[in-house]
């Protein structure tokens, strides 16, 4: 993975092999990033997305496998306990094979290439569990 940043901006370019969301916390945890946007496109060989199940309160999860395009990719940066947290979804599918699939990122092995651009914004939100919901919320904070 490489990146460069310009102003509160950051250019993400991920090689073959990598996984999505370590690189993206990387360049969070290097560059103190701790609320912002993603959105990215390229390609995975391998996804696992996940639906939110309300009656369970759980996440039913599954892993596609193949030539997968990354049609649409976006999210948020925020902390949680004082880590990052990501909340990011992703449709990747092959329009050759009449696919698509999408949902919450759980986890994305590039490919191909993946080009991820994650904008910072001053400030800071942290995530709270909710039991009433079953996820973790954003919680702002003044």
């Amino acid at each position: 993975m490489e990146y460069r940043k310009y102003g509160n901006d950051y250019v993400v370019v991920m090689a073959k092999g990598e996984e999505i969301l370590q690189a993206i916390t990387e360049v969070c945890e290097k560059e103190k990033i701790l609320l912002g946007t993603v959105t990215g496109i390229g390609a995975v060989g391998e996804v696992t997305l996940g639906v939110f199940n309300r009656e369970k309160f759980e996440y039913e999860s599954r892993t596609f496998t193949g030539d997968l395009e990354i049609a649409s990719c976006s999210g948020n940066i925020s902390t949680m306990d004082g880590k990052t947290y990501l909340h990011i979804h992703m449709v990747a599918g092959n329009t050759a094979q009449g696919v698509c699939q999408g949902g919450h990122l759980n986890r994305g092995i590039i490919s191909l290439t993946g080009e991820f651009f994650i904008h910072r914004i001053e400030g800071k939100v942290d995530r709270e569990y909710s039991p009433e919901i079953g996820l973790n919320l954003i919680k702002l904070i003044d």
